[in-house]
């Protein structure tokens, strides 16, 4: 073998931890591959990390849901509430926005839509679905992240009426692309 073309480099090894709500990556090196894949590689490192901040942050909360989405689901449950968005983005005349905290409010027999934000707080969002369907006579519809892996998932998620899993890939308002993972429609129904 010609030393000058084979080049011995690290390439990463990706591992899932589970590190409580979340599954992340732990990269470890790894000899692999020749020169010329080096650029295309790298490029894949740095969109699984784009990825990666795209499906944790909860920094935005402009992640539209799809209008075409929110009409269909509203024709089946009417709703009269979004209690997670910005007013650019908001789907019902009840809105609140960060600063209004609707993780403060309470959703009392309301029928919510709930977009919330993809970060580590969707956890916080969950809950909070779940208790008000359970507690306070709300209808409450998830528009989520199917992460099937997650605590949030197993504690909330899990324990709903409904959960529909739409085939393909949503497009969020105002995306350039479609969503880099897949979303469910988690349906937490009052309790009678």
């Amino acid at each position: 073998m010609n030393l000058t073309i084979a080049l011995s480099r690290a390439a990463p090894q990706q591992n899932m931890i589970n590190d409580g709500d979340y599954m992340t990556e732990k990269t470890t090196q790894q000899p692999l591959g020749v020169a010329s894949d080096l650029n295309a590689e790298l490029d894949l490192c740095d969109n699984k990390a784009h990825i990666m901040r795209v499906m944790t942050s909860s920094e935005d909360m402009t992640w539209a849901t799809p209008q075409k989405w929110f009409d269909y689901l509203n024709l089946e449950f009417g709703f009269t509430l979004d209690p997670c968005c910005l007013p650019a983005t908001a789907k019902c005349k009840k809105f609140y926005t960060p600063v209004e905290d609707g993780l403060s409010k309470s959703w009392q027999d309301e029928r919510v839509f709930m977009n919330p934000p993809y970060g580590r707080e969707i956890g916080k969002w969950m809950k909070k679905a779940h208790d008000e369907a359970l507690n306070n006579g709300a209808l409450v519809v998830c528009f989520v992240p199917a992460r099937v892996d997650t605590d949030w998932w197993h504690r909330y998620a899990i324990k709903a009426a409904d959960i529909r899993y739409p085939k393909g890939r949503v497009k969020f308002e105002g995306a350039d692309a479609s969503a880099p993972f897949p979303v469910a429609i988690v349906v937490f129904r009052p309790r009678v």
